[in-house]
């Protein structure tokens, strides 16, 4: 357990979201704080786009929401990184600002650069819709119908500097079916996907997520099965 976790004891988990879209795993976090299965509280929604639906999801459960734009900041230097890490400082004090414990990446369309890698050292968790570290990036779906794979899914992970790199903490895998396409396959990871990702930031806001080299430890995974779900469907 970190310092941080141990001095949250009795508390609920400080949360910032970034989300590009529709935000159906922002959707699903919020539902399993309602629900009382998630012990935290989303303190911002931050988008990179103005017309995400995620905002509005966000506006609709009375969470504060925050448009920034990223266009101002390419502007100011030809050098992309330069200009990735410009804006990720402004991320990171809109974080601070809100005092965020953990950043939550929910369809997030940006790669995150060392600002805010360094700002939150395992304390940044992103979903990915394959079974990593098999098709990071995008176009899973269609890499992973390509490939032939019986089996897909999703991952849950800490975000290092590498693309959907990170120590993996939760998995569901869901059969690849006969007839698939993109979408469908899509559709029913997403499914898993917001089974595991409340269940994974739950598992850090309890402190039994401990990082070694590239494994997670789930504290207490073998009496309750809280580690790594496989649900092929």
């Amino acid at each position: 357990m970190s310092k941080a976790q141990a001095s949250r004891a009795g508390g609920r988990l400080r949360i910032g979201v970034l989300a590009s879209g529709r935000g159906s795993n922002l959707q699903a976090i919020i539902d399993a704080i309602e629900a009382g299965t998630l012990r935290a509280k989303i303190e911002v929604v931050i988008s990179n786009k103005g017309e995400a639906p995620a905002l509005e999801r966000a506006r609709k459960h009375g969470l504060t929401d925050v448009y920034l734009d990223p266009r101002p900041y390419a502007t100011r230097s030809d050098n992309k990184e330069e200009s990735r890490q410009a804006y990720d400082r402004a991320i990171l004090d809109v974080l601070r600002k809100h005092d965020v414990e953990l950043v939550a990446l929910a369809g997030y369309m940006r790669i995150v650069t060392p600002v805010l890698i360094q700002a939150y050292p395992h304390r940044i968790l992103n979903i990915h819709p394959s079974l990593l570290p098999a098709f990071p990036g995008l176009e899973v779906q269609k890499k992973a119908l390509d490939w032939g794979v019986k089996v897909s899914g999703c991952t849950v992970h800490f975000v290092t500097e590498g693309v959907d790199d990170g120590p993996i903490i939760m998995q569901a895998a869901v059969s690849v079916l006969e007839g698939d396409t993109p979408d469908t396959l899509a559709a029913r990871i997403l499914e898993q996907e917001h089974k595991i990702y409340p269940r994974a930031i739950q598992l850090y806001a309890e402190g039994r997520l401990r990082v070694e080299g590239r494994r997670v430890i789930v504290t207490g995974a073998s009496e309750t099965g809280a580690g790594a779900i496989v649900a092929p469907g």
